[in-house]
This record gives C-alpha cells, structure tokens and sequence, in this order.
C-alpha cells in the first residue's frame, strides 16, 4: 500500500464503521440536543468575559498578580469534555455494528472448466494449470472445517470429489483434472448443485443445511447442454450464491486439427451468472490476478455479516476524551514554574 493511499483506508474504513451503526436504545441519544446549548453558554460566557477585560486600560499589574490563562488550553479541555460526552452518550444508547464473523461450517464446490480451450498458453503455463495451482491454493485456505467438493466440467461433468473435510484429498482432485471436449455450463452448476445435497449434516443439527456457495472458473462460451442462466435461477432459489471467474485474455488461442482457433473469454455470460444468482464475478488475465480473485473470495464465503455492540469501544473514548480533559483543567489551574 502507497503512504499517499494509506490515509484514504484508513477514512474509508471509518466512514464504513460508523455509516453501519444503529442503536438498540436510540431515544438514550436524545442527550445530544445539550451539546449545542452548551457550545452556546460557552461562546456567551467568553464573549463576556473579554468585555469585562476591555474596562481595565492597564493590566500590567493584573498580568503580574493573575497570570493569563492559555486561551487555546481553555478551550482543548471544552472541547475534549464535549467530545467526552457524545461519546458516552453514544455508549448509553447501545451502539452496534456490522462485523465479519468467522462461519463456523459450510461447502464450497469448485467448478473447474477443463474444455479443450483451457490448453491457450495466453496465460503461462497454460489456462488449466495456472487455474489448478490458484484453486489449490484457495483450497488450502479454507477453513479445516469447510467441506470442499470439486466438479470437472467439459462437455460431460462430473463430480471428482464429493463434499468432504479433507482438503489434500481435494488437492489431488484438481490437479488430475484432464482437458476433454466441449462446454456444457449448465450441467456443470446442475452437478454443483448435487454435489452441495451430498455434504455431511451437522450431527448438532441435522435438519440445518450448511452455506453453500459454488465457485466457478471458465474462460469459454456454453456449447451444449441446458442454458447456464436457467441453472443459475434455480441456484438462487436454494440461495446458493455462483462466484464466477472469467479466467483468460482476448487474445487466447487453441491449434487444433492444424488450425489456430481463437478462444477469448466470454465475460458477458459470467457476469451474468453470477448476477441471476446473487453472487459475485471476476476477471483475471494472469496467475497473480487468479490468486487475488481466489483470496477475495475466500474472505467472502468464510466470513458473515453479524450485529456486534461496540458500547465498549465508546465508552473508552468517552473516558480517554474525559481523562485528557481533566488534564487539561488542572493544566490552568496549576502555576508553572
């Protein structure tokens, strides 16, 4: 991360913090409407102050009897007494916020495409074994819980490893992944589909179904088979979310039978998977962009949005507000040397 982006992060971060707050008790917050009226009485009382000063011509003497007091230490200790009671204020009304909490369990299926087109070399070494190494890295950092299946998907589609807790086993799934002819998109979320009814049931509850989410990388165009927009509706109904990646450049290219066949990636059937079915989609070009994708992902199939009270964390401010204003009070009070 650049020093000049690192700031804009940092506000971002903030912004989303307190843009998700809501208040379990929010009629607590009805103590703020003090704030303005004591903004007022100060400004009243040091305005008034300064003209009871102005009578005196000559404050030579007053200044050797009674030493000026800081303006700008008078008014940081209002402020931080301010800030000290918004943000107990804040603490007594109960605040919460959206958080990313750790699932506990759910299956990822792994879609792979392995038609013939996933042989271009656009993508060193080629498609399939750069897709390969990014899926088992994704794989490996999976939760040891998750149960991770993984599809083979070509003109016929099949599920390699069903549902399971061992993860090295799927490992070796991926990469005995061959390449086969064409592409049949829709059989292939169909057999995603099955595999998901295959994961084993929570022995503490078994009438829960886990999360499941299926991740699918293909770099061609459907062509056979049932319309992949159909699977991907009926996906949603079972609200099970299609990260599709749209692995390859458009400058792609298979030989075959002696002739160069170009093989760009069709983004425009990917996005719309993912749309139909409530999920998400990428792009990547190049083995980096794969892992990144791969990373992105992971952080949204592993995490679920939660409410959190935060009460603690103003609460603290509103001490540290209140300690440092305390401070500055004695700071005028006290004679310096």
């Amino acid at each position: 991360m650049t020093p000049l982006l690192a700031p804009l992060n940092v506000f971002g971060d903030a912004w989303s913090f307190f843009s998700q707050l809501s208040f379990a008790s929010p009629g607590r917050m009805a103590i703020l409407v003090v704030i303005p009226l004591l903004v007022a009485a100060y400004v009243l009382a040091t305005r008034r102050k300064n003209r009871r000063g102005m009578r005196f011509t000559n404050t030579s003497m007053l200044d050797v009897v009674i030493p000026r007091q800081s303006q700008w230490r008078r008014h940081l200790a209002v402020a931080l007494s301010l800030l000290s009671l918004i943000t107990l204020t804040t603490a007594f009304a109960q605040p919460t916020t959206e958080v990313n909490v750790p699932r506990e369990r759910a299956t990822v299926v792994l879609v792979i495409d392995a038609s013939l087109s996933m042989q271009a070399t656009d993508v060193p070494p080629n498609r399939l074994d750069a897709a390969k190494a990014a899926a088992v890295g994704f794989v490996n950092e999976l939760p040891e819980k998750y149960n991770v299946s993984v599809v083979s998907m070509a003109g016929a589609t099949s599920i390699l490893v069903p549902p399971t807790l061992q993860h090295s086993n799927v490992a070796n799934a991926i990469n005995s992944i061959k390449l086969q002819d064409s592409t049949a998109i829709g059989a292939g979320i169909d057999t995603a589909m099955a595999a998901l009814q295959q994961a084993p049931k929570d022995p503490d509850h078994p009438d829960d179904p886990a999360p499941g989410a299926i991740v699918l990388l293909s770099d061609g165009t459907n062509q056979q088979g049932r319309a992949p927009q159909q699977a991907a509706a009926d996906a949603r109904k079972a609200e099970v979310p299609i990260y599709t990646i749209a692995y390859g450049t458009e400058n792609g290219y298979v030989d075959l039978d002696g002739q160069r066949n170009p093989v760009p990636v069709d983004t425009e059937l990917m996005q719309q998977i993912a749309q139909i079915s409530d999920g998400q989609y990428f792009s990547a070009a190049t083995p980096e962009q794969l892992r990144t994708v791969y990373e992105n992902i992971s952080s949204e199939v592993g995490y679920e949005k939660a409410d959190r009270e935060v009460t603690a964390q103003f609460a603290g401010f509103g001490l540290a507000f209140a300690v440092l204003a305390a401070l500055g009070a004695i700071s005028l009070g006290a004679k310096w040397p």
